[in-house]
């Protein structure tokens, strides 16, 4: 009997932290037409001629203080991780691979493991929470590209968003409550940012993103796709689990890039509120992110507690993510065989 292929793919990650390495990684990635998007010429300009060029040593030098001689990119030792357990979870009846929308393991070889396999069908798990173009939207677009060329295409299915997931939920509330929120000052969820426009190209109905009051506060049947909408339902859930009540906590973006609005509130800009306003202590938990990277070792625990401190602030406690906890892994397990 043929296998059942299973796809992972998360983000990606440079395959060192060198600049060369660095730079390769954020060509492709910020060439991607639906991360940066605009017209491709624009793109182009911006992104070989100005971003990479002076991004690429910085973020260097980010990525070396994250690296570790054995396992390397905690992004990609967290993914084969997950990878691993679920191969061993699932049993010989699915074929389990793991791919980087940019970068190695590539897509392409994935898919072309299946083909070779001969595998009866595809379900493909991009491992990003809430739905974003940029994200979800880019990995199922490589996919479709990649199968259109082949002769036989076998059922191919996709996992849209898990952003409720309880599995996946519980996992991050328990994560949280080891470092007892009731002895911090108040709670983030800090998710990954987006430029607004790409929210409003998400609003089929072009009168409600950003133009309703708190149009991302509940999720409803105009805003199901929305990353937003999705980002401030998960920290609902979690809230809920952990028993915090809404004033106790903040949903805010991180990880801006240029200068077109991007989805607020910042969390740079609600870390220097809390400061002002005499907090000492922030726990700060990033749901958008399955897998410890740069956007959480790094830019919270370093960057913003770094920014924290200088405001007055004590102490910035990042809450690790999913990573390879067995209940994430349930999790996996049960979008694989649904």
């Amino acid at each position: 009997m043929a296998k059942k292929g299973i796809l992972l793919v998360n983000l990606g990650t440079p395959d060192s932290p060198s600049t060369a390495d660095v730079r390769k990684y954020l060509d492709e990635f910020l060439m991607d037409g639906r991360v940066i998007d605009v017209n491709p010429v624009l793109r182009n300009i911006l992104v070989r001629g100005i971003i990479v060029p002076f991004r690429a040593p910085k973020s260097a030098k980010l990525y070396k203080e994250i690296w570790d001689k054995e396992t390397g990119s905690p992004l990609l030792h967290y993914s084969i991780l997950q990878h691993k357990a679920l191969s061993e979870r699932l049993g010989d009846e699915y074929q389990v691979e793991l791919a980087m929308r940019y970068q190695s393991p590539s897509i392409d070889s994935a898919l072309e493991k299946f083909k070779k396999n001969l595998v009866s069908d595809i379900k493909v798990i991009p491992l990003f929470p809430q739905y974003a173009s940029a994200s979800t939207g880019s990995v199922h677009d490589k996919v479709m590209k990649i199968v259109s060329e082949w002769q036989t295409i076998p059922n191919i299915s996709f996992i849209n968003s898990f952003h409720d997931d309880d599995l996946m939920i519980s996992v991050f509330a328990q994560n949280a409550l080891k470092y007892q929120p009731e002895t911090y000052d108040h709670i983030l969820f800090s998710f990954h940012g987006l430029p607004q426009r790409q929210l409003m190209k998400c609003d089929h109905t072009g009168s409600y993103c950003l133009k309703v009051d708190g149009c991302c506060n509940t999720l409803n049947d105009t805003n199901k796709f929305c990353y937003s909408a999705q980002s401030y339902d998960t920290a609902r859930l979690i809230a809920a689990q952990m028993n915090l009540a809404r004033e106790n906590y903040t949903v805010c973006f991180q990880s801006r890039l240029g200068n077109d609005p991007w989805v607020q509130p910042y969390t740079s800009q609600v870390i220097e509120h809390l400061a002002k306003e005499g907090k000492k202590r922030l726990l700060v938990l990033c749901p958008a992110f399955v897998a410890d990277c740069l956007e959480t070792v790094y830019e919270v625990t370093e960057e913003y507690g770094a920014e924290f401190k200088a405001l007055g602030g004590e102490h910035v406690q990042l809450v690790e993510s999913l990573n390879d906890s067995p209940v994430f892994i349930d999790a996996l397990e049960r979008m694989a065989r649904g």
